[in-house]
């Protein structure tokens, strides 16, 4: 590791350097000097972000830009330059590696403790489509081709129930008809897009709680983190993905699907949050089409749940046979609640939009 965060603009000697985090792509470390000056060193997996150059190139951007116009450095993440003054390493061996300013006073929660934690998040991401509200969304790199495209999605769906790979499709044949019977709702947001009536944004594209950064004493947002995904899409995504993982009363692979449901309370709380931190930079049809994001994102994340068990299970990480199978039925349950409460999503909409 010495050989790495040698290379880097790094304040003091460094007296230590452990692994840290819980992620499952990268390898994140923290970097400890003797100043003392605390640093966050990651590995970025080339295996699964084949444009490791385009990536950076918009970290380097957003957060350049966010930098300009934030008076606390703590409002977002800033990366240390290599000692030849370049913002990442790239080995001989074409590995990725970075270093972030950590980010002093903060901590970062697994899981809500409270719908407030939960308004918190939606508070963070909120403030992310604020802040780059105005920044060309169109100049950043498409990172993972389609990563948002439901209607794609569904087109990868198809192809892996006519090849069959693994042999699962007649024991899930159900499932898959259920999915299917939700297709023609994919393209909703895209056809909005294509006809303007909706504007491209820069998106973060995993609004989960564990990638908000809160200040450790008042628990209000600092910042949002893991920045690999950003790239251009609609503020729907980025609203809708937290709404998926946030106002879920179980977990993404609960077996029990009688546990399984979309909370009101955490819908309310979320929504809440994210519209008071960007709600008079959204358009009105943007507001109005948030619960079709929520919607979207979930039936989405199922298709590609369920396409994956269809293959065999070769690309979610799985830790117990079936797993994908109960987080493909987890997410369908979500969309079915969604729809017993459209009503009343699309009412909390309207009164929060005032």
């Amino acid at each position: 590791m010495e050989q790495i965060y040698s290379q880097f603009r790094l304040d003091g000697r460094v007296i230590n350097c452990t692994r840290t985090g819980g992620g499952h792509i990268n390898r994140t470390y923290l970097v400890v000097t003797a100043r003392p000056h605390l640093y966050i060193l990651q590995w970025i997996n080339g295996s699964i972000f084949k444009n490791l150059t385009g990536l950076m190139s918009n970290v380097v951007a957003v957060t350049d830009y966010l930098h300009a116009r934030l008076d606390d450095p703590r409002r977002a993440l800033k990366l240390v330059p290599t000692l030849t003054g370049e913002p990442y390493l790239l080995t001989g061996e074409g590995d990725c590696w970075r270093v972030y300013e950590y980010i002093t006073d903060s901590v970062c929660l697994d899981a809500a403790e409270s719908a407030e934690d939960l308004r918190q998040s939606g508070v963070a991401f909120g403030m992310f489509q604020n802040q780059l509200a105005d920044f060309p969304a169109a100049t950043l790199t498409e990172t993972i081709p389609h990563f948002h495209d439901t209607p794609d999605r569904y087109r990868i769906f198809r192809e892996a129930i006519a090849e069959d790979r693994a042999g699962r499709l007649a024991s899930v044949q159900g499932d898959v008809d259920r999915y299917l019977a939700h297709e023609a709702e994919a393209d909703v947001l895209h056809a909005l897009l294509r006809k303007g009536e909706i504007p491209l944004r820069v998106t973060h594209n995993d609004t989960k709680l564990t990638n908000v950064m809160l200040d450790e004493a008042t628990r209000e947002p600092l910042c949002v983190i893991d920045l690999d995904t950003v790239m251009p899409g609609l503020a729907a995504h980025d609203y809708g993905d937290g709404i998926r993982f946030g106002a879920s009363t179980a977990a993404e692979d609960e077996p029990d699907l009688s546990k399984v449901e979309m909370s009101l309370e955490l819908y309310e709380a979320f929504t809440e949050g994210f519209l008071s931190a960007c709600g008079d930079r959204l358009t009105e049809t943007e507001i109005d089409t948030l619960p079709w994001g929520a919607k979207l994102m979930t039936l989405e994340c199922g298709v590609r749940f369920l396409t994956d068990y269809l293959n065999g299970d070769v690309y979610f990480a799985t830790h117990r046979p079936g797993q994908n199978l109960d987080r493909a039925r987890t997410q369908l349950k979500l969309v079915e609640d969604m729809e017993k409460k459209w009503d009343e999503m699309n009412a909390v909409i309207a009164r929060l939009k005032k």
